[in-house]
């Protein structure tokens, strides 16, 4: 992949991590389990224990991410192989972690993709907050997803044949 295209993907892919970083550190500010949980409901602690942990997590491989793309965006020469490794992490990290969560609060349901209905479905009826931050981040994340599909499985098939060619 040319220089500049990896250089740009990587300045559009950082502006989205940041747009995806502050709604989820809003909501995780403000909101603690207590504030979630309602006692007409028996297996909310559940929910609401796996949802914050799961965002907790999120929040940390956008960050960790974000400072890289950074990091990699501020160095005098661009480096071409630290960039893709960084927009690997991305999509590995990143993208995984919000469309596979670890305590499966929710899921993506791929029938309403095209549909322009919110493909996200959550195990349990969320607050309105919760619900809300979910599916805001989920437009920034399949943005993310479709930008760096090439980083699912090509980038590290290209970097085996590259490994393999010295």
């Amino acid at each position: 992949m040319p220089v500049t295209n990896i250089k740009a993907l990587s300045e559009s892919s950082r502006d989205k991590l940041k747009a995806a970083i502050d709604p989820i550190e809003q909501f995780l500010n403000h909101n603690a389990l207590g504030q979630l949980v309602s006692e007409d409901n028996p297996d909310s602690p559940i929910f609401y224990s796996g949802l914050l942990s799961d965002l907790r997590h999120l929040l940390v491989f956008s960050e960790v991410a974000y400072e890289k793309l950074g990091a990699v965006l501020r160095r005098p020469n661009f480096d071409n192989e630290l960039a893709e490794r960084a927009l690997y992490e991305v999509y590995h990290n990143g993208v995984n972690s919000f469309f596979y969560p670890k305590n499966e609060c929710y899921s993506e349901d791929g029938r309403y993709a095209y549909t322009g209905q919110d493909a996200i479905r959550f195990r349990a009826k969320p607050v309105r907050s919760a619900r809300d931050v979910i599916l805001s981040i989920s437009r920034i994340y399949e943005e993310l997803r479709d930008d760096l599909s090439y980083y699912e499985s090509d980038y590290l098939t290209h970097r085996r044949m590259q490994s393999q060619s010295k």
